[in-house]
């Protein structure tokens, strides 16, 4: 018995723009954050108040190909923070701890400037660059922030577990143990006690 195999090439449900890191495709789900999301977020309670809520401080596009929650699973997303701060701090992401700690994830730098603020449980802090092209492995047992430090849009690819969840509530209750601050013109890393 013979068989007859058909070679046919479709594109896939998703498609990557290499230079800016957009994503384009029916399941692409886009998300933003606009400045009156981030209450509690920002050290300077009186400069955030007198800032416009509706600002748009990032945004956030991702392709989940299996359901949340599914052990084996990847996720794949692009955030773009842009350009700004409240007070003398700059503008950046909620920041997280994975529900199920062990679970790691990559980020990588697309454009912009920025930094990766990072925090281990024991609420020691350390800051990475980021750039085009920089690369950052992240533990799963790690915090982490994104923080544009430029006057452009920092973008920036992430992978991770489709298991790994988020905890905000964490950050929101204890925040990070050191901020970045625009101290001189040069972006600080400043120790800080909530």
């Amino acid at each position: 018995m013979k068989a007859n195999a058909h070679l046919v090439l479709e594109n896939g449900p998703i498609e990557l723009d290499y230079s800016t890191g957009d994503l384009k495709g029916s399941q692409v789900i886009k998300t933003e954050k606009k400045l009156g999301e981030l209450q509690g977020i920002f050290h300077n309670q009186s400069a955030y108040d007198a800032k416009d809520q509706e600002e748009k401080i990032y945004e956030v596009q991702a392709y989940f190909p299996v359901e949340n929650g599914w052990e084996g699973g990847l996720y794949y997303g692009k955030t773009r923070i842009y350009p700004g701060k409240v007070g003398d701090e700059y503008y950046m992401t909620k920041g997280h701890f994975h529900h199920i700690s062990n679970r790691g994830e990559f980020y990588w730098g697309i454009n912009g400037e920025g930094i990766l603020l990072l925090m281990d449980r024991d609420r020691n802090t350390w800051a990475e660059k980021m750039h085009p092209g920089s690369l950052h492995y992240i533990n799963g047992h790690i915090a982490h922030r994104t923080i544009n430090v430029g006057n452009t849009p920092l973008d920036f690819g992430a992978c991770w577990p489709s298991d790994a969840g988020h905890d905000y509530q964490e950050i929101l209750d204890n925040g990070f143990s050191a901020r970045v601050f625009e101290k001189k013109g040069i972006p600080t890393l400043v120790d800080f006690k909530n």
